[in-house]
């Protein structure tokens, strides 16, 4: 971030031994959400163009299996767990933005209706209350959740209660299809994003 100076410079961070366990399971579809585009899965409209960061597919193998058992919300921590933080070469995980406990998801009684959605929510913890990347924080978290998920997910990200002075306003923010595609169309952003997501990429 050049010579600005860090807003916490002394995060706290959390011993490998204080997180989740990965699990590593790879899932079979898990790369069916990255071919359709960021834009498109925020969206919802086939009319936006597909941005080639968003083609990776993740998936071991293009077959489709109505076996693979649902996601929970230990794979989803894992998905966002290695995230890099925009200030610090570190995770999310590690620096307690991202906790196991604050990642919760609401699955559809009837799972082999097709158009029933599981609804995901991820609950952010800044290092410090007036963090101004907050928001930066929230649309890494939504943009690799949104490519990695199958489509019949829906993903909101928001800052936990009590942890941050602007939460609603940053809560609005993240919530606004329209203000997130346009984040999405800005070079730099995009570059920060890049970035940040890189280690899940890695895993």
């Amino acid at each position: 971030m050049g010579s600005v100076a860090l807003e916490n410079a002394n995060p706290t961070i959390l011993n490998v031994s204080e997180l989740p366990s990965h699990r590593q399971r790879r899932r079979q579809n898990e790369g069916s959400a990255n071919k359709d585009g960021i834009r498109d899965l925020l969206m919802s409209k086939p009319s936006y163009s597909l941005d080639p960061f968003y083609m990776s597919d993740f998936s071991d193998t293009d077959s489709e299996d109505s076996s693979v058992e649902p996601i929970d919300v230990h794979e989803i921590y894992d998905l966002i767990a290695p995230i890099s933080d925009p200030e610090h070469p570190l995770s999310l995980a590690s620096l307690g933005v991202v906790k196991l406990e604050d990642v919760h998801l609401t699955s559809p009684s009837d799972l082999s209706n097709p158009a029933a959605l599981s609804r995901v929510l991820v609950e952010l913890t800044p290092t410090v209350t007036h963090c101004s990347l907050a928001t930066v924080i929230g649309l890494g978290v939504r943009v690799r959740l949104e490519q990695a998920l199958p489509p019949s997910y829906r993903v909101e990200v928001k800052i936990k209660k009590d942890t941050h002075n602007n939460a609603e306003e940053v809560d609005k923010q993240l919530a606004d299809k329209e203000r997130v595609a346009a984040a999405l169309e800005n070079t730099n952003l995009m570059a920060v994003i890049r970035k940040m997501i890189k280690p899940c990429m890695e895993q």
